[in-house]
């Protein structure tokens, strides 16, 4: 759960106190600590970083409302209240035992922690017992939560806090919201303490270590590599990948490289796909090898006629466009679950003729049954209705188990969906598609007078949900909602359009 305190550690002296972010930033990467420490500036705040913190804020709010029940817990600002102030407060409440605090402060040994929750459960002569929580907006406990709370819990302990019980609180995917703001039930405890307890010897290496790092006139020389973005991407990669010459045939065009074996090709000195030998790769993975180094096009014309033909017209094409909120806004509705807003159709008449089709509800409360309905309507009951991915069976599928009145017509329609992907996959590579076969990549090797970057302002599925979400806010002008809904309108209309070209290159230019 971000907060100011964790975000605001000044780091001004020779030696400072790590805060727990630094010493996670350690973990990752020691070069990202020094350079945190020593030259900020050279920070590029990764893609969505800020929605991300403003989730995690909201989510914070929340988790206050459902642990402080009686209304009396204290909380504590390092903003106002500065890194002394905070501290000395912190111990004071901790001391008296009687409340919940949140956001309570330790320093100790070098480091310093906010937690999250302080609960305290039960006093004795030798003092107060006290159960730490973390809140985090993700869906499940992830390593680096462990890490996380391992520092926060080893801190606590060394400024004399006995804390029995160490629970990391995160986002039941699964809970349904009522609606009304009643958010009883969102967070789903899980308890670490066995996990997080027995690790204060290793926490304290880590901080000795990092301060050895943080002490370093210059900074660490660490060759850049998955640490770069896992399990953050680190705010510096711009930096540490400046002037790096970088493979001409990188390994990650390779689909469906785990990472195992990519560090294994690594480590026997291989960065350039072509130097990896056929033993080491898929005949998928060779294919874009040999297409790649060739940059001659793989077509199966033959099997793409024929997987493609087991369609029966009339021929739809359709893309959903969704949007998903941590926390639902909207009653009947899941954390993370994809809710659609938008749908486009194209259809191609048995005389090649082409139809187009559309929804979009930009009014801010539940489009779900209405763009349910709309697509019932839209896509009648004959004919194959061709799709890029599996995505669209699971909106629908979602849209089901909603709205069982409408599930018999939604469960036909699925019996209908022909994905087009594992056929493009199966069939076809073109050297620019540089290991991917999204519809974008695609696109321009069968049909490059469709072109995505044509488009005003929303080209990805990720700026068509962030734009919606502008759309939806009660602050936005009129001007530029309409605006919003002519850009939403031509990127999912392209999208479909695109299927329309794919099809006919696949079928061998039927209509």
């Amino acid at each position: 759960m971000p907060s100011t305190a964790k975000q605001g550690f000044g780091e001004a002296s020779c030696m400072p106190n790590l805060s727990k972010s630094k010493l996670i930033a350690f973990r990752q990467c020691p070069k990202r600590l020094w350079l945190a420490l020593h030259r900020p500036e050279l920070a590029v705040a990764p893609p969505g970083q800020e929605g991300r913190f403003q989730t995690g804020y909201a989510v914070g709010e929340i988790a206050r409302r459902l642990y402080d029940t009686d209304g009396d817990a204290a909380l504590i600002d390092v903003a106002t209240e500065g890194f002394p102030g905070a501290f000395s407060r912190s111990r004071e409440l901790l001391d008296d035992g009687s409340r919940i605090v949140f956001e309570a402060g330790f320093e100790a040994k070098g480091a310093l922690a906010f937690a999250d929750v302080m609960i305290p459960l039960r006093a004795r002569k030798s003092g107060v017992k006290w159960k730490m929580v973390e809140v985090k907006s993700s869906g499940s406990v992830k390593d680096y939560h462990r890490d996380d709370l391992a520092v926060q819990a080893s801190v606590a302990s060394w400024m004399g806090l006995d804390v029995e019980e160490v629970c990391l609180a995160h986002i039941d995917g699964k809970w349904v919201y009522p609606g009304g703001g009643d958010y009883r039930g969102l967070l789903k405890e899980v308890d670490l303490t066995a996990e997080v307890k027995p690790r204060e010897l290793e926490v304290a290496q880590w901080v000795r270590e990092a301060q050895a790092v943080a002490a370093q006139k210059k900074e660490p020389e660490v060759a850049t590599g998955d640490q770069c973005f896992s399990p953050f991407h680190c705010e510096f990669c711009d930096y540490c990948h400046q002037g790096q010459k970088q493979p001409e045939f990188p390994l990650d065009w390779l689909p469906r490289l785990q990472a195992k074996r990519k560090g294994a090709l690594i480590e026997a000195g291989i960065d350039d796909l072509r130097n990896a030998s056929d033993n080491l790769l898929t005949p998928l993975q060779r294919r874009v090898r040999d297409c790649s180094v060739s940059l001659e096009p793989y077509f199966h014309a033959t099997q793409a006629r024929k997987m493609v033909r087991a369609a029966q017209g009339p021929y739809h094409f359709l893309d959903f466009e969704t949007v998903s909120f941590t926390l639902p806004i909207w009653a009947g509705t899941r954390p993370f679950a994809q809710i659609p807003f938008q749908f486009s159709l194209h259809t191609v008449g048995r005389s090649g003729d082409i139809g187009h089709e559309e929804f979009l509800d930009l009014a801010g409360d539940d489009p779900s049954r209405r763009l349910a309905e709309a697509l019932i309507r839209s896509c009648g009951e004959r004919g194959s209705v061709f799709v890029y991915s599996a995505f669209e069976k699971r909106v629908m599928t979602d849209l089901a188990a909603r709205y069982p009145d409408l599930a018999p017509a939604l469960e036909a329609l699925m019996q209908r969906l022909f994905d087009l992907k594992p056929v493009a996959a199966a069939t076809y590579y073109h050297p620019s598609m540089c290991g991917s076969w999204s519809i974008k990549k695609v696109l321009p090797a069968v049909a490059p007078h469709l072109d995505y970057g044509q488009l005003d302002g929303i080209s990805d599925g990720g700026t068509a949900m962030e734009a919606f979400h502008e759309a939806i806010d009660v602050r936005t002008s009129a001007e530029r909602r309409d605006e919003i809904q002519r850009q939403l309108l031509a990127y999912c209309k392209l999208d479909t359009l695109a299927m329309v070209e794919l099809w006919r290159f696949l079928s061998g230019g039927r209509t």
